[in-house]
Protein backbone atom coordinates (compact mmCIF):
# COMPACT_ATOMS: atom_id res chain seq x y z
CA UNK A 1 0.00 0.00 0.00
CA UNK A 2 1.46 3.42 -1.15
CA UNK A 3 2.12 5.95 1.83
CA UNK A 4 -0.56 8.39 0.20
CA UNK A 5 -3.21 6.46 1.01
CA UNK A 6 -2.10 5.98 4.85
CA UNK A 7 -4.01 9.28 5.99
CA UNK A 8 -7.39 8.46 4.31
CA UNK A 9 -7.47 4.75 6.46
CA UNK A 10 -9.94 5.95 9.11
CA UNK A 11 -11.92 7.82 6.81
CA UNK A 12 -12.10 4.34 4.68
CA UNK A 13 -13.06 2.42 8.13
CA UNK A 14 -16.00 5.09 8.76
CA UNK A 15 -17.70 4.48 5.27
CA UNK A 16 -17.19 0.52 6.07
CA UNK A 17 -18.66 0.59 9.42
CA UNK A 18 -21.70 2.21 7.66
CA UNK A 19 -22.32 0.20 4.29
CA UNK A 20 -21.44 -3.00 6.53
CA UNK A 21 -25.04 -3.20 8.20
CA UNK A 22 -26.64 -2.41 5.16
CA UNK A 23 -24.47 -5.02 2.98
CA UNK A 24 -25.60 -7.42 5.59
CA UNK A 25 -29.20 -6.68 4.94
CA UNK A 26 -29.03 -6.97 1.40
CA UNK A 27 -28.36 -10.55 1.76
CA UNK A 28 -30.63 -11.21 4.66
CA UNK A 29 -27.97 -11.12 7.30
CA UNK A 30 -27.83 -9.91 10.40
CA UNK A 31 -25.42 -8.14 12.78
CA UNK A 32 -24.81 -7.90 16.76
CA UNK A 33 -21.99 -6.32 19.04
CA UNK A 34 -20.73 -7.60 22.31
CA UNK A 35 -18.52 -6.27 24.59
CA UNK A 36 -15.90 -9.02 25.43
CA UNK A 37 -15.65 -8.28 29.37
CA UNK A 38 -19.53 -9.10 30.13
CA UNK A 39 -20.98 -10.17 27.28
CA UNK A 40 -23.25 -7.09 26.85
CA UNK A 41 -24.97 -6.40 23.56
CA UNK A 42 -23.80 -3.03 22.48
CA UNK A 43 -25.05 -2.65 19.02
CA UNK A 44 -27.31 -4.71 17.01
CA UNK A 45 -29.13 -4.04 13.53
CA UNK A 46 -32.62 -3.26 12.96
CA UNK A 47 -32.80 -6.56 11.46
CA UNK A 48 -31.28 -7.98 14.44
CA UNK A 49 -33.97 -6.20 16.59
CA UNK A 50 -36.67 -7.81 14.80
CA UNK A 51 -35.17 -10.93 14.52
CA UNK A 52 -35.39 -11.33 18.07
CA UNK A 53 -38.64 -9.70 18.15
CA UNK A 54 -37.89 -6.14 20.60
CA UNK A 55 -36.89 -2.71 20.22
CA UNK A 56 -33.10 -2.48 19.51
CA UNK A 57 -33.03 -0.49 23.22
CA UNK A 58 -34.25 -3.78 24.80
CA UNK A 59 -31.07 -5.58 23.61
CA UNK A 60 -28.38 -3.24 23.68
CA UNK A 61 -26.87 -3.29 27.26
CA UNK A 62 -28.42 -7.10 27.99
CA UNK A 63 -26.57 -10.27 27.75
CA UNK A 64 -27.80 -13.87 25.90
CA UNK A 65 -29.36 -14.88 29.50
CA UNK A 66 -31.75 -11.92 29.33
CA UNK A 67 -33.27 -12.49 26.08
CA UNK A 68 -33.08 -16.36 25.75
CA UNK A 69 -33.68 -19.40 28.01
CA UNK A 70 -30.83 -20.95 30.09
CA UNK A 71 -30.27 -23.88 26.98
CA UNK A 72 -30.65 -21.35 24.38
CA UNK A 73 -27.97 -19.02 25.99
CA UNK A 74 -25.12 -21.39 27.13
CA UNK A 75 -24.96 -22.67 23.84
CA UNK A 76 -24.49 -18.97 22.74
CA UNK A 77 -22.04 -18.06 25.25
CA UNK A 78 -20.11 -21.62 24.70
CA UNK A 79 -19.85 -20.66 20.89
CA UNK A 80 -18.69 -16.85 21.85
CA UNK A 81 -15.69 -18.62 24.27
CA UNK A 82 -14.77 -20.89 21.16
CA UNK A 83 -14.81 -17.80 18.87
CA UNK A 84 -12.58 -15.65 21.73
CA UNK A 85 -9.60 -18.32 21.22
CA UNK A 86 -9.33 -18.03 17.77
CA UNK A 87 -8.01 -15.56 15.11
CA UNK A 88 -9.83 -16.48 12.59
CA UNK A 89 -13.65 -15.35 11.94
CA UNK A 90 -15.88 -19.08 13.35
CA UNK A 91 -19.00 -20.21 12.61
CA UNK A 92 -21.55 -22.18 14.23
CA UNK A 93 -24.94 -23.62 14.00
CA UNK A 94 -27.81 -23.14 16.78
CA UNK A 95 -30.91 -24.28 16.69
CA UNK A 96 -33.75 -21.38 18.68
CA UNK A 97 -36.82 -21.98 19.90
CA UNK A 98 -39.25 -19.13 20.77
CA UNK A 99 -42.64 -17.85 20.82
CA UNK A 100 -43.42 -21.55 19.61
CA UNK A 101 -41.38 -21.04 16.39
CA UNK A 102 -38.23 -22.70 16.02
CA UNK A 103 -35.05 -21.09 14.24
CA UNK A 104 -32.05 -22.79 12.60
CA UNK A 105 -29.22 -20.27 12.72
CA UNK A 106 -26.06 -19.48 11.24
CA UNK A 107 -23.74 -17.35 13.21
CA UNK A 108 -19.72 -15.88 12.42
CA UNK A 109 -17.94 -14.56 15.06
CA UNK A 110 -14.96 -12.69 14.73
CA UNK A 111 -13.03 -11.17 17.74
CA UNK A 112 -11.53 -7.69 17.61
CA UNK A 113 -7.49 -7.92 18.47
CA UNK A 114 -6.38 -6.82 21.74
CA UNK A 115 -5.69 -3.13 20.92
CA UNK A 116 -4.15 -1.76 24.58
CA UNK A 117 -6.33 -1.01 27.29
CA UNK A 118 -9.44 -0.61 25.02
CA UNK A 119 -12.96 -2.82 25.14
CA UNK A 120 -12.62 -5.58 22.72
CA UNK A 121 -15.60 -6.70 20.85
CA UNK A 122 -17.42 -9.74 19.74
CA UNK A 123 -18.62 -8.93 15.90
CA UNK A 124 -21.68 -11.77 15.50
CA UNK A 125 -23.06 -11.77 12.05
CA UNK A 126 -26.18 -13.91 11.84
CA UNK A 127 -27.98 -15.32 9.29
CA UNK A 128 -31.77 -17.28 9.56
CA UNK A 129 -31.71 -20.28 7.43
CA UNK A 130 -35.29 -20.32 7.43
CA UNK A 131 -36.15 -18.53 4.58
CA UNK A 132 -33.68 -20.44 2.62
CA UNK A 133 -35.32 -23.43 3.78
CA UNK A 134 -38.85 -22.17 3.08
CA UNK A 135 -36.93 -21.53 -0.47
CA UNK A 136 -35.67 -24.90 -0.95
CA UNK A 137 -39.02 -26.95 0.42
CA UNK A 138 -40.94 -24.49 -2.08
CA UNK A 139 -38.35 -25.34 -4.73
CA UNK A 140 -38.73 -29.48 -4.48
CA UNK A 141 -42.35 -29.14 -4.16
CA UNK A 142 -42.53 -27.46 -7.36
CA UNK A 143 -40.43 -29.76 -8.93
CA UNK A 144 -42.21 -32.31 -7.11
CA UNK A 145 -45.66 -31.04 -8.70
CA UNK A 146 -43.63 -30.77 -12.27
CA UNK A 147 -42.32 -34.44 -11.89
CA UNK A 148 -46.04 -35.55 -10.85
CA UNK A 149 -47.66 -33.32 -14.09
CA UNK A 150 -44.99 -35.40 -16.27
CA UNK A 151 -45.60 -38.57 -14.84
CA UNK A 152 -49.51 -37.84 -15.62
CA UNK A 153 -48.94 -35.74 -18.85
CA UNK A 154 -47.05 -39.47 -20.19
CA UNK A 155 -49.66 -41.53 -18.47
CA UNK A 156 -52.37 -39.26 -20.29
CA UNK A 157 -50.35 -39.51 -23.47
CA UNK A 158 -50.29 -43.83 -23.48
CA UNK A 159 -53.77 -43.75 -22.28
CA UNK A 160 -54.66 -41.54 -25.92
CA UNK A 161 -52.76 -43.92 -27.48
CA UNK A 162 -54.19 -46.81 -26.34
CA UNK A 163 -57.58 -45.75 -27.20
CA UNK A 164 -56.90 -44.96 -30.77
CA UNK A 165 -56.05 -48.60 -30.64
CA UNK A 166 -59.24 -49.92 -29.04
CA UNK A 167 -62.58 -50.31 -30.11
CA UNK A 168 -64.40 -47.44 -28.29
CA UNK A 169 -67.86 -50.06 -27.89
CA UNK A 170 -65.75 -53.07 -26.23
CA UNK A 171 -62.84 -51.54 -25.17
CA UNK A 172 -60.88 -53.96 -27.60
CA UNK A 173 -58.00 -53.95 -29.39
CA UNK A 174 -58.97 -52.78 -33.07
CA UNK A 175 -58.42 -55.66 -35.99
CA UNK A 176 -55.20 -53.64 -37.33
CA UNK A 177 -53.78 -53.44 -33.79
CA UNK A 178 -54.72 -57.31 -33.71
CA UNK A 179 -53.28 -58.36 -36.76
CA UNK A 180 -49.95 -56.17 -36.33
CA UNK A 181 -49.40 -58.15 -33.04
CA UNK A 182 -49.93 -61.64 -34.60
CA UNK A 183 -47.59 -60.69 -37.03
CA UNK A 184 -44.83 -59.78 -34.51
CA UNK A 185 -46.17 -63.60 -32.94
CA UNK A 186 -45.47 -64.95 -35.76
CA UNK A 187 -41.69 -63.80 -36.17
CA UNK A 188 -41.19 -64.06 -32.22
CA UNK A 189 -42.23 -67.84 -32.42
CA UNK A 190 -40.06 -68.58 -35.78
CA UNK A 191 -37.09 -67.14 -34.44
CA UNK A 192 -37.22 -68.53 -30.88
CA UNK A 193 -38.92 -71.81 -31.65
CA UNK A 194 -41.91 -71.05 -29.30
CA UNK A 195 -45.67 -71.82 -30.05
CA UNK A 196 -48.36 -69.46 -29.26
CA UNK A 197 -52.60 -69.81 -29.71
CA UNK A 198 -55.23 -68.32 -31.75
CA UNK A 199 -58.88 -67.72 -31.10
CA UNK A 200 -61.76 -66.90 -33.37
CA UNK A 201 -65.16 -66.32 -31.15
CA UNK A 202 -68.30 -65.62 -32.81
CA UNK A 203 -71.63 -64.77 -30.84
CA UNK A 204 -74.12 -67.69 -31.14
CA UNK A 205 -77.54 -66.63 -33.14
CA UNK A 206 -79.54 -64.29 -30.69
CA UNK A 207 -82.15 -65.08 -28.66
CA UNK A 208 -86.05 -63.77 -29.27
CA UNK A 209 -85.64 -61.36 -26.54
CA UNK A 210 -82.46 -59.37 -27.42
CA UNK A 211 -83.90 -59.51 -31.05
CA UNK A 212 -86.95 -57.90 -29.55
CA UNK A 213 -84.62 -55.06 -27.70
CA UNK A 214 -82.29 -54.73 -31.04
CA UNK A 215 -79.37 -52.57 -31.03
CA UNK A 216 -79.41 -51.58 -27.66
CA UNK A 217 -79.29 -55.25 -26.36
CA UNK A 218 -76.73 -55.93 -28.48
CA UNK A 219 -74.49 -53.27 -27.36
CA UNK A 220 -74.92 -54.82 -23.59
CA UNK A 221 -74.07 -58.14 -25.15
CA UNK A 222 -70.73 -56.32 -27.04
CA UNK A 223 -69.52 -54.69 -23.85
CA UNK A 224 -70.05 -57.37 -21.62
CA UNK A 225 -68.11 -59.74 -24.19
CA UNK A 226 -65.23 -56.80 -23.92
CA UNK A 227 -65.24 -57.00 -20.21
CA UNK A 228 -64.81 -61.05 -20.14
CA UNK A 229 -62.27 -61.15 -22.22
CA UNK A 230 -59.96 -57.85 -21.06
CA UNK A 231 -60.28 -59.73 -17.55
CA UNK A 232 -59.66 -62.72 -19.05
CA UNK A 233 -56.50 -62.25 -20.74
CA UNK A 234 -52.89 -61.39 -19.73
CA UNK A 235 -51.28 -58.48 -20.78
CA UNK A 236 -48.88 -60.53 -22.92
CA UNK A 237 -52.23 -61.80 -25.04
CA UNK A 238 -54.05 -59.27 -27.67
CA UNK A 239 -57.84 -59.70 -27.69
CA UNK A 240 -59.55 -57.65 -30.48
CA UNK A 241 -63.11 -56.88 -31.71
CA UNK A 242 -63.40 -58.09 -35.51
CA UNK A 243 -66.66 -57.12 -36.67
CA UNK A 244 -70.33 -57.01 -34.76
CA UNK A 245 -70.88 -60.42 -33.92
CA UNK A 246 -66.59 -62.18 -33.97
CA UNK A 247 -63.63 -61.66 -31.78
CA UNK A 248 -60.11 -62.86 -32.08
CA UNK A 249 -57.70 -63.61 -29.00
CA UNK A 250 -53.75 -64.04 -29.00
CA UNK A 251 -52.66 -66.06 -25.90
CA UNK A 252 -49.02 -65.21 -26.21
CA UNK A 253 -46.70 -68.76 -25.60
CA UNK A 254 -49.59 -70.97 -25.14
CA UNK A 255 -50.11 -74.11 -26.22
CA UNK A 256 -52.66 -75.62 -27.07
CA UNK A 257 -54.16 -77.68 -24.77
CA UNK A 258 -53.48 -74.93 -22.04
CA UNK A 259 -55.69 -72.40 -24.49
CA UNK A 260 -58.91 -74.69 -24.92
CA UNK A 261 -58.83 -75.03 -21.17
CA UNK A 262 -58.89 -71.21 -20.90
CA UNK A 263 -61.63 -70.80 -23.65
CA UNK A 264 -63.65 -73.68 -21.92
CA UNK A 265 -63.80 -71.55 -18.95
CA UNK A 266 -64.06 -67.89 -20.45
CA UNK A 267 -67.38 -70.24 -22.98
CA UNK A 268 -69.00 -71.12 -19.57
CA UNK A 269 -68.68 -67.54 -17.76
CA UNK A 270 -69.82 -66.40 -20.90
CA UNK A 271 -73.36 -68.27 -20.87
CA UNK A 272 -73.83 -67.68 -17.45
CA UNK A 273 -72.99 -64.09 -17.75
CA UNK A 274 -75.91 -61.60 -16.54
CA UNK A 275 -76.58 -58.90 -18.85
CA UNK A 276 -79.50 -56.59 -17.91
CA UNK A 277 -81.77 -54.29 -20.20
CA UNK A 278 -84.72 -52.44 -18.42
CA UNK A 279 -85.00 -54.61 -15.92
CA UNK A 280 -85.01 -57.51 -18.37
CA UNK A 281 -82.00 -60.49 -18.13
CA UNK A 282 -80.59 -60.90 -21.86
CA UNK A 283 -78.26 -64.23 -22.24
CA UNK A 284 -75.93 -65.26 -24.90
CA UNK A 285 -73.34 -67.74 -26.03
CA UNK A 286 -70.43 -68.07 -28.13
CA UNK A 287 -68.74 -70.59 -30.37
CA UNK A 288 -64.95 -70.93 -30.52
CA UNK A 289 -62.47 -71.95 -32.78
CA UNK A 290 -58.46 -72.83 -31.27
CA UNK A 291 -55.46 -73.36 -33.49
CA UNK A 292 -51.74 -73.29 -32.57
CA UNK A 293 -48.74 -72.28 -34.17
CA UNK A 294 -46.75 -74.06 -35.19
CA UNK A 295 -48.63 -77.38 -34.24
CA UNK A 296 -51.63 -76.77 -36.01
CA UNK A 297 -49.74 -74.25 -38.87
CA UNK A 298 -46.92 -73.29 -40.19
CA UNK A 299 -47.74 -69.91 -41.59
CA UNK A 300 -49.96 -66.82 -40.56
CA UNK A 301 -52.55 -67.86 -43.34
CA UNK A 302 -52.52 -71.40 -42.32
CA UNK A 303 -53.66 -70.41 -39.00
CA UNK A 304 -56.12 -68.10 -39.48
CA UNK A 305 -57.58 -70.64 -41.98
CA UNK A 306 -57.67 -73.89 -39.02
CA UNK A 307 -59.18 -71.68 -36.83
CA UNK A 308 -62.07 -70.46 -38.98
CA UNK A 309 -62.39 -74.22 -39.77
CA UNK A 310 -62.56 -74.94 -35.54
CA UNK A 311 -64.95 -72.27 -35.40
CA UNK A 312 -67.61 -73.24 -38.03
CA UNK A 313 -66.88 -77.07 -36.46
CA UNK A 314 -67.86 -75.58 -32.97
CA UNK A 315 -70.69 -73.82 -34.89
CA UNK A 316 -72.37 -76.89 -36.72
CA UNK A 317 -72.48 -78.31 -33.45
CA UNK A 318 -74.82 -75.70 -31.97
CA UNK A 319 -72.95 -73.69 -30.90
CA UNK A 320 -71.36 -73.01 -27.22
CA UNK A 321 -68.95 -75.19 -27.90
CA UNK A 322 -64.96 -74.85 -28.20
CA UNK A 323 -63.23 -76.87 -31.01
CA UNK A 324 -59.57 -77.47 -31.27
CA UNK A 325 -58.56 -77.17 -34.98
CA UNK A 326 -56.31 -80.56 -35.69
CA UNK A 327 -52.97 -80.94 -35.50
CA UNK A 328 -50.84 -81.68 -38.35
CA UNK A 329 -48.81 -84.76 -38.38
CA UNK A 330 -45.90 -85.20 -40.84
CA UNK A 331 -44.70 -87.98 -42.51
CA UNK A 332 -41.78 -89.45 -41.10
Amino acid sequence: MSAELLPSLPAIDALLARMLPALLAQHGDMLAVKDLADGRYSHVSASMAAFLGRPASEVVGHTDADLFDAAVSTALRAADQTAMAQTEPLRSEHRLEWAGARHDCSVLRLVSPADGEGPRWLLCVWTDEAPAQQRSAQLRSALEQLEQQQRANELLRRELADQALRDSASGLYTRAHFEDQLRREVDLSTREHREFAIVLIELDPPSERVREFGTPAQARILDAMGRLLRGGTRAMDASCRLDDKRFAVLLSGVGLATAHSRMEGLRRQCATQIVVLDGQELGFSVAMGVASFPHTSQTQDELLAACDAALAEAQLRGGNHVTLAAIRFEPG
